[in-house]
């Protein structure tokens, strides 16, 4: 078992280290929500928080880590005679984005279940994380399906496998600890709000603490037991510092000022539900305990506040987490009329709300050595005369759904149809490996007809492997929706651009709640650019569609040709997921010879791979080109006007999307 680099040995990152010890005080606050860049010692810093945790006492031999005082009565492994159990250290389960429903929730044997009547059960993730940490890196990636899970376990304490009428239920309750990097993708509301805590973590700027990690860092690597055994000490400290605070926690009384202060932030935020006010509750109670008080100050709501309310207040989708700490000041001020502060902030058990410090090791390493993002702006290529500045995008609206024709076999998703582990069960086929989902009624009519050649003679079905039929379902898949800009001179004027800028806003709103990736490539000037490669973060997609400059002669030819490379890229990095090419110009093509040729050639090769397409056609005042409308039929797609892109002006829409790709 390779050692774990020292939680105490962590350079910076106070709030990500406070976080993780308030819920190794407090379970209940929640768990925590990790984002960040790249490299900034997320997960070393949850796999060392593991190593800092008491020792859990069990019930010899129980697979579901039963608690000896009070086990499970419903136990898969029981029942359990209450008594003296054995103590081993808390588990950090690790699951992987791409694990499968069983490796999450179990499995059981349906075919020893049909034919014995026999609960064979195979325990998964939620039983090894019970009474531990459940971490799951990269939680912006999971499959919704496995997410759906998360919550059901997360919300009732317990994880239920069912199969087809056969039934097992063991107790799962754990710390979720979950990490992300922004730039790939939002996580769904649901999830979102089942994290108790969130903190943002960055790379830091200053010269000398860079150089403090990277200086730990490379000790460990050297020699990471002797590295540990420089930090045993700070480790032992902060450990029976924990076990202090919980054995404090009962006896820390949350006044009622207190109470009134957390009501009044979590509604001077406009927080959705009642969940922010509990969490705040067990935070502050948690932020006296670990700092050995018996009372919640009002320090400990606003750090409460600071930690629980972020991920809450976002209203939609491309509003950046945080809060404005004036009005948390001001709402704190004015409800501190009957606070129950000690007249003493200076006395025993200040400071709650300081992680343990970076201890004296000069040669030790943070958790991960920092690495720069890019951070950088694209550059829209070949701009012509008279550039304009880029200009605000206009009040997104809903928009009608544009789907892919057809039946796909891509990512969990809701936008279009696609075969898929969950939805609707449509039919049955032969397993190929492990089954997952039983059809019952197929099953029992493969099995019937070769009863009697089997010896049967009592009512049980004898079933056979090859009986077993595993049932198709038709559910939603998401998709990559490429949005092709047209950011020329013919756009320019600020009132027709802000427009544009809000309906391809709007659509990526649209996106973001379906699931789906998004690519973003405009076209100006003499060449078109990759402004944003197909991603699952739409919030990139819109910083990038906001800050996108207009001016110059328009290479329609250019941008569909860059449209197409990127989709050709994407094949072969994710076959199964389909695309929806949404074209956004007037239609119009100059610049260079034969624009108009050249343009119509590029889109017929999208037409002959059977590429589904939308032109949003922005052509504006009485006199009308059509050429959008040109273009559509050239791409093999539909045109559609800005007005018409409204939810409740354009009915019938997919249905001419499917029609003229058919």
């Amino acid at each position: 078992m390779s050692t774990p680099f020292p939680f105490t040995a962590l350079v910076g990152q106070d709030d990500l280290r406070l976080a993780l010890l308030l819920n190794a005080v407090s379970p209940a606050v929640g768990g925590v929500l990790v984002r960040g860049e790249k490299g900034t010692a997320k997960s070393t810093a949850v796999r060392a928080l593991s190593a800092l945790l008491p020792e859990v006492p069990v019930v010899a031999g129980c697979r579901f880590s039963c608690d000896p005082a009070k086990p499970d009565p419903a136990c898969p492994d029981g029942p359990h005679e209450a008594g003296n159990g054995v103590e081993r250290p808390a588990r950090m389960v690790e699951l992987p984005v791409g694990a499968s429903e069983d490796r999450l929730v179990g499995s059981l044997d349906i075919e020893r279940a049909l034919a014995e009547g026999v609960k064979s059960f195979e325990p998964g993730l939620l039983a090894d994380a019970h009474r531990g940490i459940l971490y799951v890196d990269e939680v912006n990636l999971l499959h919704d399906h496995l997410v759906d899970l998360l919550l059901d376990a997360a919300a009732m304490g317990a994880s239920y496998v069912e199969r087809e009428g056969v039934s097992v239920r063991h107790a799962s309750k754990f710390l979720l600890v979950g990490t992300m990097n922004p730039e790939e993708g939002e996580l769904r509301p649901q999830l979102l709000d089942r994290f108790g805590l969130t903190v943002e973590v960055a790379a830091s700027r200053e010269p000398d603490q860079r150089v403090e990690v990277v200086r730990r860092r490379l000790a460990y690597d050297d020699d990471p037991t002797s590295f540990a055994a420089r930090w045993a000490d700070e480790e032992v400290s902060v450990r029976q510092r924990i076990v202090g605070a919980r054995e404090l926690l009962p006896s820390v009384r949350l006044g009622d000022g207190a109470l009134r202060q957390i009501a009044a932030t979590c509604a001077a935020f406009e927080v959705d539900g009642m969940r922010a006010d509990i969490v705040m509750a067990r935070t502050a109670t948690a932020l006296a305990a670990w700092a050995g008080r018996t009372e919640v100050l009002a320090e400990d709501v606003r750090q409460a506040a600071l930690l629980a309310l972020p991920h809450r207040r976002r209203r939609n989708p491309f509003d950046a987490p945080g809060l404005d700490e004036d009005k948390l000041d001001e709402t704190l001020e004015e409800f501190s009329g009957d606070s129950d502060e000690d007249p003493d902030p200076d006395g025993p058990g200040g400071g709650g709300g300081q992680p343990p410090s970076e201890g004296p090791p000069d040669d030790g390493s943070s958790g991960a050595q920092p690495e720069a993002g890019d951070g950088g702006e694209p550059q829209a290529g070949g701009a012509g005369a008279g550039e304009q500045s880029a200009v605000r995008a206009a009040e997104p609206f809903r928009t009608k759904v544009l789907s892919v024709p057809g039946l796909g076999d891509g990512a969990a998703g809701r936008r279009s149809r696609a075969r898929t582990e969950h939805g609707r069960t449509t039919g049955a086929r032969r397993p190929r490996g492990a089954l997952t989902k039983l059809h019952l009624a197929a099953t029992v009519q493969a099995a019937a007809p070769h009863q009697r050649a089997r010896g049967r003679s009592g009512p049980g079905l004898v079933v056979r492997r090859d009986d077993l039929r595993q049932a198709t379902r038709e559910g939603r898949e998401g998709n990559l929706v490429l949005f092709v800009v047209d950011a020329s001179g013919s756009m320019a004027a600020r009132q027709r651009m802000s427009a544009v800028k809000g309906a391809v806003l709007s659509l990526l709103l649209d996106a973001y709640q379906r699931r789906d990736k998004v690519g973003l490539v405009t076209f100006r000037g003499s060449a078109a650019d990759v402004a944003l490669p197909p991603t699952s973060s739409v919030d990139a997609a819109a910083a990038r569609l906001e800050t996108l400059p207009t001016g110059g002669r328009t290479p329609l030819a250019a941008g569909l040709l860059k449209a197409h490379e990127v989709l050709r890229v994407e094949r072969l990095r994710d076959p199964a997921r389909r695309a929806l090419v949404v074209v956004v110009t007037d239609g119009r093509a100059t610049g260079g010879p034969e624009p108009v040729a050249l343009a119509s050639r590029a889109a017929r090769l999208f037409a002959a791979e059977g590429v589904a397409s939308v032109v949003v056609d922005c052509e504006s005042g009485p006199v009308r080109l059509g050429l959008a409308g040109q273009l559509a039929g050239e791409l093999g797609g539909t045109a559609v006007t800005l007005d018409e892109l409204r939810a409740d002006s354009i009915a019938g829409l997919v249905k001419d999307v499917q029609r003229r790709a058919a």
